[in-house]
């Protein structure tokens, strides 16, 4: 962010769109509702606009203006996406060609819209990544100013989590019988996305945040021995060795979801503002 950003960021209060109306969204939608320094939530997007207004009037109080994805930058300077993958290009493309900052939640969708990136660069618009259900992503950024060695990532969840997944469906794999754990892939990252779209936002990230989605080396499990998605990760360079492992709690009405992600899409908003940023 350059000096005259965040200037206007600390005079003007930003306007915040979101969509996506589900187990991530929501959370979001209320935090905002109830007020971050700095900004003003303007709108959302929800595929069942009925339902969204009819939840926003009951729990806020008041429902804010619906709108399809593509027009979400409109009426926002920042528009959080977290919606299914395939819509990333729908709603990202005319918020950066108007030079505007998209809070990308679908990391993984990048790998298939490859021109997202080049665009933000042009017009000036950017890209945030929240850390999500992830961890040391500061850290894994830092060693990578010297020089990586390796990154692995060991992704193990309740094979209910994975129900679903293109790559369960190959393989004939039947979660509801599973007893013991059951590798489902082993690979880069970049290899994986296609596999496990809604799963492995996780794996993307740490590949872009350091060595590169083809060289982030990653296995999946399905594990009925653990009741949370459980991620460890081991980097190797010439600065440091660290292993990091997190357990993400799943949030109940979206097992593929862990309760952090909406919490780290809040505290990336918090950031853009915030007078104090730890770990930046």
């Amino acid at each position: 962010m350059d000096s005259s950003e965040a200037e206007r960021m600390r005079g003007e209060r930003l306007r915040v769109a979101v969509g996506g109306f589900g187990a991530i969204g929501k959370p979001v939608v209320r935090a905002l509702h109830e007020g971050i320094d700095g900004l003003e939530l303007t709108a959302v997007s929800a595929r069942d606009t009925g339902r969204a207004e009819t939840w926003m009037t009951r729990e806020l109080g008041r429902a804010y203006p619906a709108m399809p994805l593509a027009r979400l930058g409109e009426v926002a300077d920042v528009v959080v996406e977290c919606a299914p993958p395939q819509l990333l290009g729908e709603l990202a493309r005319p918020v950066l060609e108007a030079g505007k900052v998209v809070v990308a939640l679908s990391v993984g969708a990048l790998l298939s819209n490859p021109d997202l990136v080049p665009l933000a660069a042009r017009t000036g618009g950017r890209i945030l990544v929240p850390s999500g259900a992830l961890l040391g992503l500061d850290a894994v950024q830092a060693a990578a100013q010297g020089e990586i060695e390796s990154v692995t990532i060991v992704t193990r969840k309740p094979p209910e989590s994975l129900r679903g997944a293109p790559a369960i469906e190959a393989m004939g794999l039947d979660l509801d019988t599973l007893r013991e754990p059951v590798r489902c892939f082993a690979g880069p990252a970049s290899e994986a996305i296609s596999s496990f779209p809604a799963n492995l936002n996780v794996a993307v990230a740490l590949g872009l945040a350091g060595f590169g989605t083809e060289r982030t080396m990653l296995e999946v499990w399905a594990d009925p021995g653990v009741s949370r998605n459980t991620h460890r990760i081991s980097v190797t360079s010439d600065s440091s060795n660290f292993t990091m492992q997190i357990e993400g709690i799943p949030i109940e009405e979206n097992p593929r979801t862990g309760r952090l992600t909406p919490l780290s899409v809040i505290s990336t908003l918090k950031r853009l503002t915030a007078p104090l940023v730890i770990g930046a």
